[in-house]
């Protein structure tokens, strides 16, 4: 398995990832342009995962807060085609390891407790689960 950022060349590639691993995923390519052309993209990286192959089968985007602050993970998805072959653990640690590049103090994840394939793979990854917290919200 292979690991690299993904830059404006591979986001056809990172956008089908996308696509392939969540079910209503619309992310295209031009997704992939004018999110990596906002501010908060300054300190972000994407990151894609290939098998022996070389096609593509995970990728994940970090986001920096900053030297000494915290980093997030999201998305990090793995094609439906590949799971259940580590490729998720290893994106995860690496976007982990890229985020210590970046200065963040911690790394963060966002998933529904429910999603229980997600949570697996962070905790093989090495995150630990922390109290449950129910967001809320209303219809506009």
């Amino acid at each position: 398995m292979r690991i690299e950022v993904a830059g404006p060349e591979r986001a056809h590639l990172r956008a089908a990832v996308q696509r392939a691993s969540f079910d209503g995923s619309r992310f295209t390519d031009e997704h992939w342009h004018a999110m990596a052309a906002g501010p908060p993209y300054a300190d972000a990286r994407c990151l894609l995962a290939y098998d022996d192959q070389g096609n593509a089968v995970a990728a994940v985007t970090v986001w920096s807060a900053g030297p000494g602050r915290p980093g997030l993970l999201e998305p990090m998805g793995v094609h439906r085609e590949h799971r259940g072959q580590g490729y998720g653990k290893a994106i995860t640690v690496a976007a982990a390891a890229a985020l210590q590049e970046l200065g963040s103090s911690s790394a963060l994840v966002c998933t529904p407790s429910s999603n229980a394939g997600a949570v697996a793979t962070y905790k093989a990854a090495g995150f630990r689960q922390l109290p449950e917290v129910r967001d809320r919200y209303r219809p506009a």
